[in-house]
């Protein structure tokens, strides 16, 4: 039977609590704030988490979502930069158009695999990590959000052989299986891992 290696099961005891607050918090996101957590989503590539969740905060506290306006600034702050913050102001902005289109995904009888499909088909900027991002942000459970952080800690734990990012769906939906059976064989959900690996490697449980 596979193991957590020690130092990642000395992490699991130290972020137990925070992680699974966390995911409470998750399961009981308040619908007027997924669209929030989308945004968020938007940001993240090739950014910091711990930026966007900063900057989504702050577009929460203007009330983008009912008062629209360009967040480039907003982006592009030192405090909390956002990569290609112009292209992603201009993102944020048709999200709040296609905000309705996004609800109708969630709302409808699809699956989590195929709501992912669509969110990464019906918007620019959305591929599989991102939209795997958004829904387990949202309460949806064993959707492999494959970063840096997931790769370096699957390598480390004889998961998968290299640390190289998925080039295709093909490649990312083979590491997700191979962490889902990781997950099972360890008895520890896919979902607390990928926030204990994030915060083994980092020191902060973030989203």
């Amino acid at each position: 039977m596979k193991t957590l290696p020690s130092e990642l099961q000395a992490s699991l005891e130290k972020y137990s609590d925070v992680i699974n607050a966390r995911l409470d918090e998750f399961k009981n996101i308040k619908r007027e704030q997924i669209f929030y957590e989308f945004c968020f989503c938007i940001m993240t590539p090739q950014s910091s988490a711990k930026n966007a969740w900063a900057v989504q905060k702050i577009l929460e506290s203007n009330d983008f979502y009912h008062k629209p306006f360009a967040p480039t600034e907003i982006l592009a702050n030192t405090q909390h930069y956002i990569r290609f913050h112009n292209q992603k102001a201009k993102r944020l902005m048709n999200a709040v158009e296609y905000e309705p289109t996004l609800m109708q995904i969630l709302d409808s009888t699809l699956d989590k695999y195929g709501k992912r499909n669509r969110l990464k088909k019906d918007f620019v900027g959305i591929g599989m990590k991102e939209a795997s991002h958004f829904l387990r942000n949202i309460g949806y459970t064993d959707l492999a959000i494959i970063d840096r952080h997931i790769l370096r800690n699957l390598h480390n734990c004889g998961v998968i052989e290299s640390v190289a990012p998925p080039k295709n769906d093909k490649q990312y939906l083979e590491i997700e299986r191979k962490y889902y059976d990781y997950s099972v064989d360890i008895g520890i959900a896919m979902d607390v891992l990928d926030l204990l690996f994030f915060a083994h490697s980092t020191g902060e449980v973030l989203k």
